[in-house]
């Protein structure tokens, strides 16, 4: 009964086979290998968009960290969720590879910004002229830290506002797989076509060795974001290995494939809590991420079964809560047995 995180799973066969086709011969270096050119292929085809440039990395704070600082200069702001994981997860590496740019929190219920919060953040920013911090760009988070969802119309708004500022726009897509498995939308339509700039395309919270993409919409950023990739040390000398898992993750579609057993057993979870006695949703479950809180003795009982989560902080009537992800191997019978624990 594993849900600390996704991440925690293993590899899905696919990948390790082809980690060791990638692995005969010889290759050309730093990205310059016959698998990436496909990889960008398959991509520019994926999200109806031929100009885009394709950049991978080995992991989710790297393409976060050098899609900020190409989109964002030093003395700009990144508008973001208080709780987004580049605010709360990245031990200050937006800032640092930005050079110095600042996060400019937002509250929101349920992980999400609003457009009037939006709006009322970006009137407050800059005003002082020369003395302050300038508008930089937005980021977004899909799925939320909250797992919750943003629609493409909701990001949409969104980036209009900041777009109404002459702000780049990025979303860190983590979990890019999940929210389009849960919401439907095509890749285009949650990016590029809502006003997306620049993507975070995760690959490592969905079976991924290894990799994630920075996929860019916009060409002309293309060089710096290499020079920034460089320079800032992840650019991977024996590249296929990198580009062999993102060929096999889009073959047939396996990324969608591994992605909606992820939500599936994330709602058979997040269903299995709201019907248990004493125990409710934090935040509504829309993909794979389970949020919950339910009376004192839930935690005993569930870690003397042997699940592993999140232990959070309790809320102040006591109840105990607890962050709880689902991943592409997670079997109905882990689901099962941890319900079974927590009912009282």
């Amino acid at each position: 009964m594993f849900f600390a995180s996704d991440n925690t799973s293993g590899v899905p066969a696919e990948i390790m086979a082809a980690l060791a086709r990638a692995n005969e011969g010889y290759a050309r270096s730093y990205g310059a290998d016959d698998i990436m050119a496909r990889v960008t292929a398959h991509l520019r085809s994926l999200f109806d968009a031929p100009e885009a440039v394709v950049h991978l990395v080995a992991t989710g704070t790297a393409a976060n960290a050098l899609a900020l600082a190409t989109l964002t200069p030093p003395w700009g702001a990144v508008f973001c969720h208080r709780h987004a994981h580049i605010a709360e997860d990245e031990c200050g590496a937006p800032e640092f590879y930005t050079n110095g740019a600042k996060l400019a929190l937002i509250d929101g219920d349920h992980g999400k910004i609003t457009p009037a919060a939006l709006t009322e953040a970006l009137a407050t920013t800059g005003a002082s002229g020369v003395h302050g911090v300038q508008r930089g760009c937005l980021s977004l988070t899909n799925v939320t830290e909250a797992g919750t969802m943003y629609s493409p119309a909701e990001i949409a708004a969104l980036t209009a506002i900041a777009k109404g500022h002459g702000l780049p726009c990025h979303l860190d897509g983590a979990r890019f797989a999940n929210a389009l498995v849960a919401t439907g939308a095509t890749p285009a339509e949650m990016t590029w076509q809502a006003g997306i700039d620049a993507l975070s395309f995760g690959g490592t919270k969905n079976g991924l060795l290894g990799v994630e993409a920075v996929i860019l919409f916009d060409p002309a950023k293309s060089w710096e974001l290499e020079l920034r990739r460089k320079r800032g040390g992840h650019l991977f000398s024996k590249h296929r290995f990198l580009s062999a898992q993102m060929e096999a993750y889009l073959q047939d579609d396996l990324w969608l494939r591994l992605a909606t057993h992820a939500n599936a057993m994330g709602q058979r979870l997040a269903q299995g809590i709201a019907a248990t006695q004493g125990a409710a949703l934090t935040h509504p479950a829309h993909a794979n991420m389970v949020f919950a809180n339910w009376e004192p003795g839930g935690h005993a009982r569930l870690h003397k079964a042997g699940a592993i989560y999140y232990d959070l902080r309790p809320l102040p009537d006591g109840r105990e809560t607890a962050r709880m992800v689902a991943s592409w191997n997670t079997a109905e019978d882990h689901v099962d047995r941890f319900l079974a624990a927590l009912a009282p």
